[in-house]
């Protein structure tokens, strides 16, 4: 694997010019991310990641993910970008659903799942400014990565679904 300051770079990372929306995104095998919920918490929280300034999107707030790589399927690329981007540790974690953003040629898979502790949470490499669990019917107060902020009035409901589960 190649490696340049630090960050190995994946047969998945690049651009893809949406038919859809005519923007890029980033995964040429589309992306994923970790909607994670803390149950523990008297008010269920979901773990959000302040986007460094440099990454797209940076200045606000998102999930952990990234590009999906040619032979990864969305929970195991969430998981992964969990680890190196806020270091969620994977056996804290129960997988609960799959909620897909498909835009034909590019989709964004959010993976929600259940965590009892903080998952080993922290500011794992530079993609991330700052982490912060959020009660979940407070997530849309924030300044919300677009994709996430498109998204976030479904997902919400997804979210109150798996804790009926």
């Amino acid at each position: 694997m190649c490696q340049h300051q630090g960050v190995g770079f994946r047969d998945g990372d690049g651009w893809v010019l949406c038919t859809r929306c005519q923007s890029r995104h980033w995964g040429l095998f589309g992306a994923a991310g970790l909607l994670l919920v803390r149950t523990d918490l008297e008010v269920p929280s979901v773990l959000l990641q302040l986007r460094a300034a440099w990454t797209h999107g940076g200045g606000t707030w998102a999930l952990p993910g990234g590009a999906l790589d040619s032979h990864e399927d969305s929970v195991t690329a969430a998981a992964r970008e969990a680890f190196e981007e806020a270091g969620i540790e994977p056996e804290h974690l129960e997988f609960k659903a799959i909620f897909s953003d498909d835009h034909g040629n590019w989709r964004y898979d959010t993976v929600i799942a259940h965590t009892t502790t903080d998952a080993g949470a922290y500011e794992a490499n530079a993609e991330s400014e700052d982490l912060r669990w959020v009660p979940v019917e407070d997530v849309g107060l924030f300044d919300l990565h677009p994709g996430l902020r498109n998204t976030w009035p479904e997902l919400i409901e997804h979210v109150k679904t798996s804790l009926q589960n």
